[in-house]
């Protein structure tokens, strides 16, 4: 009985070569993506109990004051701030995407007041024009710049939430100018 030998690497050049290879990239070259550096710990405050809406922009000395804030993603000096890191202010590139609606219906009180005054006084069929509207859903932002990009979703919570995230974001393709 003859012995087996592993098969030798046909690619490679020589024969000595074909156990070298590592698997996975290689060192970073013209067009391979560099890493970015870590940015800090960043945690968006949002209004509540105790916190007050609108928070005065004073920062410490050498870090610029928050701008403008649009769910987690925040505009400080000339860079734009996220949870996925920093990416620059300049050239980006700002979206809106309206996921919400706005639903009308006729509430059960309001059937069962029609039913009970039709049956008495024939009036009751004005309790069916009574109508009750519910928005749910998000609005969702995006933006891109520094070939980064980021997502956040904003609740809507009434028919001019729309209209008002429009207004940020539109102030924030201003400052990206």
């Amino acid at each position: 009985m003859s012995e087996q030998q592993p098969n030798p690497n046909p690619y490679a050049s020589d024969p000595g070569q074909g156990d070298e290879y590592k698997w996975g990239p290689g060192t970073p070259s013209y067009g391979y993506p560099q890493p970015y550096p870590q940015p800090p710990a960043y945690q968006p405050t949002i209004g509540g109990a105790g916190i007050p809406a609108q928070m005065p922009l004073a920062a410490p000395m050498g870090y610029p004051a928050a701008g403008l804030s649009l769910g987690d993603i925040t505009i400080a000096g000339d860079q734009i701030i996220t949870p996925s890191g920093t990416m620059p202010l300049r050239g980006a590139v700002w979206n809106a995407t309206d996921f919400s609606r706005t639903e009308e219906k006729i509430p059960a009180h309001a059937i069962v007041l029609a039913v009970i005054f039709f049956l008495f006084c024939l009036l009751g069929l004005f309790f069916l024009l009574m109508k009750e509207r519910r928005t749910t859903g998000y609005i969702q932002i995006t933006v891109n710049s520094g070939g980064r990009h980021h997502s956040t979703m904003i609740p809507a919570v009434d028919p001019g939430t729309y209209m008002w995230v429009m207004s940020q974001i539109n102030q924030a393709r201003a400052l990206s100018m």
